[in-house]
């Protein structure tokens, strides 16, 4: 069973959200996924100021077995990227929970009530 942290929220497509104190929400993948991709190699991130909707193929995980898509958990602007996984993707396999790849503020009125919690997530990946 893959590491699945309980104070965070999840999607169906294996991103996990952290809020952040200046309510910013931080958007990473699960170990589930890097485990499934397998060694990653490369990502492509979405530019800082992007427009993102809940759900936009916002970006790509690329790694030796295959390439994957980075969906946004909810809607909002692109605050930041994360400079280290563009230089070392192979961080993401080996903490994935630490190495977040963007961060979003949400536009008024989104929220993650819609996103997966930790057992949810447990149930999907089973």
């Amino acid at each position: 069973m893959p590491y699945i942290p309980d104070h965070l929220k999840y999607t169906d497509e294996h991103e996990w959200v952290r809020t952040e104190a200046d309510g910013t929400m931080s958007v990473g993948i699960t170990d589930h996924a890097q485990n499934t991709l397998g060694d990653i190699v490369f990502l492509e991130l979405p530019r800082v100021g992007t427009q993102v909707r809940a759900g936009d193929a916002i970006g790509i995980v690329e790694s030796v077995k295959a390439a994957s898509d980075l969906y946004s958990p909810l809607t909002g602007e692109v605050t930041e990227v994360n400079a280290d996984a563009l230089d070392t993707p192979e961080e993401v396999n080996s903490d994935p929970y630490d190495s977040w790849l963007f961060k979003i503020k949400p536009a008024r009125g989104a929220s993650t009530g819609d996103l997966l919690d930790a057992a949810a997530y447990k149930k999907l990946v089973g």
